[in-house]
């Protein structure tokens, strides 16, 4: 059995999936955990994608980018000034 060029480009990126995930859970800065969040989201819209389900790619693109975004205006919102 022989893989394809698609079968390695969807390892390298179910790869980098569990990269992002242990580097969020590792981040102290949550700005850039969210940073990587956003990371790991289009990854994973891109692995949606390959499987040729592009519903779910976009709903996961959509609501992936929306929290991320929601994420960071709400912790920019919420951060303390230092003195």
């Amino acid at each position: 059995m022989t893989l394809t060029s698609l079968d390695w480009m969807t390892m390298i990126f179910l790869t980098f999936l569990v990269l992002c995930a242990v580097a969020v859970s590792f981040t102290r800065d949550l700005l850039y955990a969210i940073i990587i969040f956003g990371a790991y989201s289009v990854i994973m819209a891109i692995v949606w994608q390959i499987m040729s389900a592009p519903d779910i790619a976009i709903t996961e693109a959509a609501a992936g980018i929306g929290m991320t975004t929601l994420m960071v205006a709400v912790i920019m919102r919420t951060q303390r000034k230092e003195d």
